[in-house]
């Protein structure tokens, strides 16, 4: 699937055929990434079987990070889920920088730090905890075992997979002393929880480095849901000095192959957001975050 020339034939290939079989029939092994980090990945599910087809998770996002973060850097990953891109950060800011990768997941948890030990990431502190906007215990639930790290606090009424509590407190309180102050990119992903985060980050969002970026997957529905809304997380942003920007998102196993071949940067974004979107929020004025 990496390797073979094209991309039509092998994204079809894996649409069809070996993105449904490995879902349905699990294999648990250890793959390397195409930027040479391992992970343990169990096909059940789709972040991990999207590693071990195609070497990466979300082209366009690792492929920006790539671009953003450097040696000596701070790079902070809200909603880790397995560690991915805390070991991809963990390459890119080297030795003399740091990742925090902060999950709320016990189970996911544990895989992160298997990962940090994995590929012997000793830049990278792990914390087990939720992030929101003040101190309170929030219940999560995983609606699939098809996404495990889809665990999320929006209602859900359906059968459930499992569920568990978390202590959830502000970032800047779940950071250490200047870990916020010298963060590159902060990358928040919380199914659904953005506004909480968001609104927990802002008293100190004047304390951030000037050229730090936020990298945020938004659903406005569900942040509705929690009577969240995605204006006033623009509104927020915009207060403090940053544009918004837009970074493709695409889950369909078909177009992978060419996201990979031509990973595309974040756009200047003026539009409604409408569904599951991946926004970018920068202090940089320009149409395009090169």
């Amino acid at each position: 699937m990496r390797n073979a020339p094209g991309s039509l034939l092998k994204g079809l290939l894996a649409a069809r055929y070996l993105n449904p079989y490995l879902r349905d029939h699990p294999r648990q092994r250890v793959v390397e990434a195409r930027f040479g980090a391992r992970f343990a990945c169990d096909s059940r599910d789709l972040i991990q079987r999207f590693i071990s087809l195609y070497g990466v998770w979300e082209p366009h996002m690792t492929r920006w990070l790539r671009s953003r973060l450097s040696t000596g850097d701070t790079f902070i990953d809200v909603g880790a889920n397995i560690g991915y891109f805390a070991v991809l950060g963990s390459r890119l800011v080297g030795g003399a920088g740091q990742v925090v990768a902060i999950e709320a997941s016990p189970a996911f948890h544990e895989r992160v730090l298997r990962h940090i030990r994995l590929n012997d990431c000793g830049n990278v502190r792990a914390v087990n905890a939720a992030v929101s906007d003040s101190h309170k215990t929030l219940t999560f639930v995983l609606a699939s075992s098809n996404n495990m790290g889809a665990n999320s606090i929006v209602p859900y009424d359906g059968p459930a997979e499992s569920s568990f509590e978390m202590a959830a407190l502000p970032l800047p309180e779940v950071l250490d002393e200047g870990e916020l102050g010298r963060a590159r990119v902060i990358k928040i992903d919380v199914e659904g929880a953005e506004g909480g985060v968001i609104r927990g980050l802002a008293p100190a969002l004047a304390e951030l480095r000037p050229d730090a970026e936020i990298a945020v997957e938004v659903t406005p529905d569900r942040m509705a849901q929690l009577g969240d809304s995605i204006d006033e997380l623009l509104d927020t942003m915009a207060r403090h000095g940053f544009h918004t920007y837009r970074l493709p998102t695409d889950y369909r196993p078909e177009n992978y192959p060419r996201a990979l071949r031509r990973p595309e940067p974040p756009v200047r974004w003026r539009g409604p957001i409408v569904g599951e979107t991946e926004l970018v929020f920068s202090r940089i004025d320009a149409e395009t975050l090169r």
